[in-house]
Protein backbone atom coordinates (compact mmCIF):
# COMPACT_ATOMS: atom_id res chain seq x y z
CA UNK A 1 0.00 0.00 0.00
CA UNK A 2 1.65 3.31 -1.26
CA UNK A 3 1.76 6.61 0.96
CA UNK A 4 -1.02 8.17 -0.15
CA UNK A 5 -3.49 4.93 0.61
CA UNK A 6 -1.89 4.08 3.87
CA UNK A 7 -3.12 8.05 4.53
CA UNK A 8 -7.06 7.58 3.91
CA UNK A 9 -7.05 4.77 5.45
CA UNK A 10 -5.51 6.55 8.51
CA UNK A 11 -8.19 8.70 8.08
CA UNK A 12 -11.31 6.55 7.61
CA UNK A 13 -10.02 5.08 10.36
CA UNK A 14 -9.37 7.79 13.00
CA UNK A 15 -13.02 9.53 11.61
CA UNK A 16 -14.99 5.81 12.50
CA UNK A 17 -12.73 5.97 15.53
CA UNK A 18 -14.43 9.41 15.99
CA UNK A 19 -17.73 8.45 15.52
CA UNK A 20 -18.31 5.18 17.74
CA UNK A 21 -18.20 6.89 20.99
CA UNK A 22 -20.77 9.49 19.85
CA UNK A 23 -23.00 6.48 18.59
CA UNK A 24 -22.73 4.74 21.97
CA UNK A 25 -23.20 7.60 24.38
CA UNK A 26 -25.96 9.36 22.50
CA UNK A 27 -27.93 6.92 20.25
CA UNK A 28 -26.96 6.72 16.09
CA UNK A 29 -30.01 8.80 15.43
CA UNK A 30 -29.53 11.59 17.61
CA UNK A 31 -25.76 12.04 16.39
CA UNK A 32 -25.10 14.18 13.23
CA UNK A 33 -22.55 13.79 10.62
CA UNK A 34 -21.10 17.59 11.37
CA UNK A 35 -20.47 16.39 14.89
CA UNK A 36 -18.57 13.33 14.02
CA UNK A 37 -17.07 15.57 11.75
CA UNK A 38 -15.82 17.91 14.54
CA UNK A 39 -14.72 15.71 16.72
CA UNK A 40 -12.57 13.55 14.06
CA UNK A 41 -10.88 17.50 13.23
CA UNK A 42 -12.59 17.13 9.54
CA UNK A 43 -14.60 18.82 7.07
CA UNK A 44 -18.26 17.04 6.75
CA UNK A 45 -17.97 17.01 3.32
CA UNK A 46 -14.84 14.77 4.48
CA UNK A 47 -16.69 12.82 6.45
CA UNK A 48 -19.03 12.27 3.63
CA UNK A 49 -16.27 11.07 1.31
CA UNK A 50 -15.15 8.05 2.69
CA UNK A 51 -19.11 7.19 4.47
CA UNK A 52 -21.78 8.06 1.41
CA UNK A 53 -24.45 7.57 4.55
CA UNK A 54 -24.46 7.63 8.28
CA UNK A 55 -25.40 4.03 8.11
CA UNK A 56 -22.16 3.53 6.75
CA UNK A 57 -20.49 5.19 9.67
CA UNK A 58 -21.70 2.93 11.59
CA UNK A 59 -21.07 -0.01 10.33
CA UNK A 60 -17.90 0.99 9.28
CA UNK A 61 -16.63 -2.80 8.39
CA UNK A 62 -19.92 -3.99 6.74
CA UNK A 63 -18.16 -4.63 3.43
CA UNK A 64 -15.98 -7.24 5.38
CA UNK A 65 -18.93 -8.64 7.25
CA UNK A 66 -20.59 -9.17 3.61
CA UNK A 67 -17.32 -11.14 2.27
CA UNK A 68 -16.46 -12.94 5.10
CA UNK A 69 -18.24 -16.53 4.51
CA UNK A 70 -17.84 -16.60 0.41
CA UNK A 71 -14.36 -14.98 1.04
CA UNK A 72 -14.10 -18.65 3.65
CA UNK A 73 -16.20 -20.96 0.75
CA UNK A 74 -13.42 -19.23 -2.01
CA UNK A 75 -10.56 -20.33 0.25
CA UNK A 76 -11.67 -23.50 1.56
CA UNK A 77 -9.02 -26.40 1.23
CA UNK A 78 -10.13 -28.75 -2.34
CA UNK A 79 -12.74 -31.46 -1.55
CA UNK A 80 -13.14 -29.37 1.95
CA UNK A 81 -16.70 -29.26 2.68
CA UNK A 82 -18.71 -25.65 2.80
CA UNK A 83 -20.40 -26.26 5.59
CA UNK A 84 -17.79 -27.50 7.89
CA UNK A 85 -15.37 -24.86 6.71
CA UNK A 86 -17.96 -22.23 8.29
CA UNK A 87 -18.74 -23.96 11.23
CA UNK A 88 -15.08 -24.28 12.13
CA UNK A 89 -14.33 -20.82 11.74
CA UNK A 90 -17.45 -19.50 13.66
CA UNK A 91 -16.54 -22.57 16.59
CA UNK A 92 -12.88 -20.70 16.65
CA UNK A 93 -14.34 -17.58 16.75
CA UNK A 94 -16.49 -18.34 19.78
CA UNK A 95 -13.15 -19.92 21.36
CA UNK A 96 -11.35 -17.24 21.26
CA UNK A 97 -13.48 -14.73 22.26
CA UNK A 98 -13.13 -12.89 18.60
CA UNK A 99 -14.32 -9.05 19.43
CA UNK A 100 -15.89 -9.77 15.97
CA UNK A 101 -18.94 -11.15 17.28
CA UNK A 102 -19.65 -9.21 19.80
CA UNK A 103 -17.60 -10.50 23.01
CA UNK A 104 -16.30 -7.83 24.43
CA UNK A 105 -17.65 -4.98 27.33
CA UNK A 106 -19.17 -2.47 24.77
CA UNK A 107 -20.70 -4.98 23.32
CA UNK A 108 -24.27 -5.13 24.58
CA UNK A 109 -24.26 -0.88 24.69
CA UNK A 110 -23.19 -1.78 20.20
CA UNK A 111 -26.43 -3.72 20.15
CA UNK A 112 -28.60 -1.44 21.93
CA UNK A 113 -27.75 1.48 19.47
CA UNK A 114 -28.86 -0.92 16.98
CA UNK A 115 -32.04 -2.19 18.31
CA UNK A 116 -33.13 1.42 18.57
CA UNK A 117 -32.66 2.82 15.13
CA UNK A 118 -35.10 1.83 12.54
CA UNK A 119 -32.38 2.87 10.10
CA UNK A 120 -29.51 0.32 11.60
CA UNK A 121 -32.11 -2.18 11.84
CA UNK A 122 -32.57 -2.18 7.90
CA UNK A 123 -28.94 -1.43 7.40
CA UNK A 124 -28.27 -4.47 9.56
CA UNK A 125 -30.98 -6.42 7.21
CA UNK A 126 -29.06 -5.37 4.04
CA UNK A 127 -25.96 -6.41 5.23
CA UNK A 128 -27.32 -10.01 5.93
CA UNK A 129 -28.86 -10.54 2.32
CA UNK A 130 -25.35 -9.54 0.51
CA UNK A 131 -23.69 -11.58 2.21
CA UNK A 132 -26.30 -14.54 1.80
CA UNK A 133 -26.07 -13.29 -1.67
CA UNK A 134 -22.29 -13.52 -2.23
CA UNK A 135 -22.12 -16.92 -0.34
CA UNK A 136 -24.12 -18.06 -2.80
CA UNK A 137 -21.90 -16.99 -5.42
CA UNK A 138 -19.05 -18.38 -4.10
CA UNK A 139 -20.94 -21.61 -3.66
CA UNK A 140 -21.57 -21.69 -7.56
CA UNK A 141 -18.19 -20.78 -8.15
CA UNK A 142 -16.67 -23.55 -5.85
CA UNK A 143 -19.09 -26.01 -5.68
CA UNK A 144 -19.38 -28.78 -3.07
CA UNK A 145 -18.84 -32.30 -3.52
CA UNK A 146 -21.92 -33.79 -3.27
CA UNK A 147 -23.60 -37.29 -3.52
CA UNK A 148 -26.61 -36.17 -4.71
CA UNK A 149 -25.67 -34.82 -8.39
CA UNK A 150 -27.08 -30.51 -7.90
CA UNK A 151 -22.90 -30.07 -7.40
CA UNK A 152 -23.41 -27.63 -10.63
CA UNK A 153 -22.86 -23.97 -10.72
CA UNK A 154 -26.49 -22.46 -11.52
CA UNK A 155 -28.57 -24.99 -9.65
CA UNK A 156 -30.93 -23.95 -7.27
CA UNK A 157 -29.59 -25.73 -4.68
CA UNK A 158 -26.92 -23.76 -3.89
CA UNK A 159 -29.27 -20.62 -3.68
CA UNK A 160 -30.80 -22.76 -0.76
CA UNK A 161 -27.77 -24.04 0.88
CA UNK A 162 -26.70 -20.54 0.86
CA UNK A 163 -29.58 -19.51 2.66
CA UNK A 164 -29.46 -22.39 5.24
CA UNK A 165 -25.36 -22.29 5.63
CA UNK A 166 -25.90 -17.89 6.23
CA UNK A 167 -29.56 -18.85 8.48
CA UNK A 168 -27.44 -20.83 11.19
CA UNK A 169 -24.49 -18.42 11.04
CA UNK A 170 -27.14 -15.49 11.54
CA UNK A 171 -29.43 -17.14 14.30
CA UNK A 172 -26.19 -18.53 16.30
CA UNK A 173 -24.79 -14.66 15.89
CA UNK A 174 -28.29 -13.25 17.00
CA UNK A 175 -29.14 -15.73 19.76
CA UNK A 176 -25.83 -14.72 21.76
CA UNK A 177 -26.73 -11.35 21.32
CA UNK A 178 -30.10 -12.04 23.05
CA UNK A 179 -28.59 -14.25 25.94
CA UNK A 180 -25.71 -11.48 26.69
CA UNK A 181 -28.37 -8.45 26.60
CA UNK A 182 -31.01 -10.18 28.84
CA UNK A 183 -27.83 -11.00 31.43
CA UNK A 184 -26.41 -13.87 30.90
CA UNK A 185 -22.62 -14.55 31.41
CA UNK A 186 -21.20 -13.99 28.20
CA UNK A 187 -18.91 -17.08 28.45
CA UNK A 188 -22.18 -19.01 29.41
CA UNK A 189 -23.91 -17.69 26.67
CA UNK A 190 -20.76 -18.33 24.45
CA UNK A 191 -20.41 -21.92 25.13
CA UNK A 192 -24.47 -22.91 24.79
CA UNK A 193 -24.38 -21.19 21.59
CA UNK A 194 -21.00 -22.86 20.43
CA UNK A 195 -22.89 -26.14 20.89
CA UNK A 196 -25.82 -25.53 19.83
CA UNK A 197 -24.26 -24.24 16.53
CA UNK A 198 -22.20 -26.88 15.92
CA UNK A 199 -24.93 -29.71 15.98
CA UNK A 200 -26.98 -27.61 13.57
CA UNK A 201 -24.22 -27.03 10.92
CA UNK A 202 -23.41 -31.13 11.46
CA UNK A 203 -26.93 -31.69 10.76
CA UNK A 204 -26.99 -29.43 7.25
CA UNK A 205 -23.33 -30.98 6.48
CA UNK A 206 -24.79 -34.79 6.98
CA UNK A 207 -28.04 -34.05 4.50
CA UNK A 208 -25.88 -32.61 1.99
CA UNK A 209 -23.47 -35.35 1.70
CA UNK A 210 -26.03 -37.99 2.35
CA UNK A 211 -27.48 -40.07 -1.21
CA UNK A 212 -30.85 -38.12 -1.84
CA UNK A 213 -32.05 -39.39 -4.82
CA UNK A 214 -34.51 -42.14 -2.94
CA UNK A 215 -36.25 -39.38 -0.61
CA UNK A 216 -36.40 -37.52 -3.99
CA UNK A 217 -38.57 -39.63 -5.73
CA UNK A 218 -40.66 -40.51 -2.11
CA UNK A 219 -41.70 -36.61 -2.27
CA UNK A 220 -44.21 -35.41 -3.91
CA UNK A 221 -45.48 -31.88 -4.30
CA UNK A 222 -48.93 -30.73 -3.04
CA UNK A 223 -51.66 -31.01 -6.00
Amino acid sequence: MGLRETKKQQTRTAIADAALPLFLEHGFDQVTVAEVARHAGVSTNTVFNYFPTKEDLFFDRQAEVERHLATLVRDRAPGACPVETIRDDLLTALRHDDPALGLHPDAPRFWQVIHDSTALRAREREISERAEAALATALAEHTPNTSTGWNQGNHPMLTLLAGAIAGIHRAALRELQRRILSGEPPTDARDSIATAAAQAFNLLCSGLHTDADQTSQELQLPQ
